[in-house]
């Protein structure tokens, strides 16, 4: 791997497409650094200690929210959108049309509406976060309000949402120009920007507790990657046709259904799920010292020290994930396309029986996929009572992030090296 990259590092075009990933990240990261004018920094330590839906976010933001900077929401409202953008291709006939038909015009012009869709979205999401500071005991932001601070409140909000598409952008042009994909490579920057001083912490307390965690990040990373890579070889074989004087077809080949097809878009849609109870009963709860009602419950019900929030996340993790990698792949309809083309499996019949086919085989696959990150999900309960903390060096939605990301970019540099006639990372 070091002689790979070594090599990636003396072609000059491919030393230039890594400076300039690396050049976009120390932009993105001194963006993060730059507050909205009118925070209350202890105040914003003291409302992230207690708030998990603060912290999911900031995963998302590169660490960014943390400081509430000008990117404090990051490239969040674009996943958000590209989410809701692929179950609306799923769903609504038109949609799944130009995406079918429309080839790669129809691809971008969807491309697009996702692009316009995380503007309205990221102009919320500022609304709500910010909404949500204003409201915490000491407040976080104090001039925040169109009744009383119209203009402050205006610039707060246009100056998050820009900052969002500004992160976009930085985003587009390292996919553009730079290597592997700008908006995973942007979240992985803020992750592992966190890593030291998550380390100095834990250095501060007990050693034993830091080698434990590094353990089981070790061990969690080999997981990932073995599940991350593992599929299932489903054999084709494409009949023999006859054109004029020259025969074609007649190779075999195969399809390969991933263990786990969905990534980490079930741990986003889950927690995201799970966050919003006890958000809002929080609201509703009544005050220490009085009488608790049914709101008070729901709060203890969906706190990280209840074992139904973990249960609940588990659960919701397995479920959405078959949904979501159902979604997907009745999207890509292969048997729809292996008839077209001529291909047929091995003793199944085309058509019909092809896709009830491919449906079982991807069913009992996702299962272990599905299983496997339910048990990543819920990784900082298993690990408490050893430790008698939930904290780790990256957390597991995280992991995820950086694992995918860093493979996704060795098999880029990978195929470029192999271009060049060098050995890739990858043997």
């Amino acid at each position: 791997m070091i002689d790979a990259l070594r090599n990636a590092m003396r072609l000059p075009d491919l030393r230039n497409k890594i400076l300039f990933t690396l050049g976009i990240l120390v932009i993105y990261r001194l963006a993060a650094h730059i507050p909205v004018p009118g925070v209350d920094p202890q105040a914003l330590d003291t409302l992230f200690s207690s708030n998990t839906l603060l912290g999911f976010l900031d995963l998302f933001s590169g660490g960014a929210l943390s400081n509430f900077s000008v990117v404090a929401m990051g490239v969040y409202p674009y996943i958000t959108a590209q989410i809701i953008m692929q179950l609306a291709v799923g769903i609504v006939p038109q949609l799944q049309k130009l995406w079918k038909e429309g080839g790669d015009a129809g691809r971008a012009r969807i491309n697009q509406w996702t692009h316009l869709a995380a503007v309205p979205l990221a102009f919320l999401q500022a609304f709500a976060q910010a909404a949500m500071l204003t409201q915490s005991t000491p407040p976080v932001l104090t001039n925040f309000g169109f009744q009383a601070y119209p203009l402050e409140t205006l610039s707060v909000l246009l100056t998050l949402t820009a900052g969002t598409v500004f992160a976009i952008w930085l985003g587009e042009l390292i996919s553009e120009q730079g290597i592997g994909s700008g908006i995973s490579i942007i979240i992985f920057g803020g992750i592992v920007a966190g890593v030291p001083q998550r380390i100095g912490q834990m250095l501060q307390g007990n050693l034993l507790t830091l080698i434990f965690f590094l353990g089981v990040t070790v061990i969690t990373i080999v997981g990932i990657i073995f599940v991350q890579e593992g599929h299932r070889r489903v054999p084709v074989q494409y009949g023999k046709r006859v054109r004029g004087t020259k025969m074609y077809g007649g190779q075999s080949t195969h399809i390969p259904l991933r263990v786990n097809s969905s990534g980490m878009i079930p741990l986003i849609f889950a927690i995201s799920i799970l966050i919003f109870p006890g958000v809002i009963a929080g609201y509703f709860a009544a005050p220490p010292g009085q009488s608790e009602n049914v709101a008070n419950w729901i709060v203890n019900a969906f706190n990280q020290n209840n074992i139904m929030y973990w249960l609940t996340y588990f659960i919701m993790v397995v479920g959405f994930t078959f949904f979501y990698t159902d979604v997907i792949f009745r999207q890509q309809n292969l048997a729809e396309v292996l008839q077209q083309q001529g291909g047929f499996i091995p003793g199944i019949r085309p058509g019909k029986r092809t896709e009830e086919y491919l449906n079982g085989v991807l069913q009992r696959i996702t299962l272990v996929g599905a299983l496997f990150l339910g048990t990543v999900a819920i990784l900082p309960f298993l690990v408490r009572d050893v430790t008698e903390t939930t904290a780790m060096i990256i957390t597991s939605t995280g992991l995820l992030i950086v694992v995918g990301v860093v493979l996704d970019t060795m098999k880029q540099l990978q195929a470029q090296l192999v271009m060049r006639h060098y050995e890739g990372f990858i043997k």
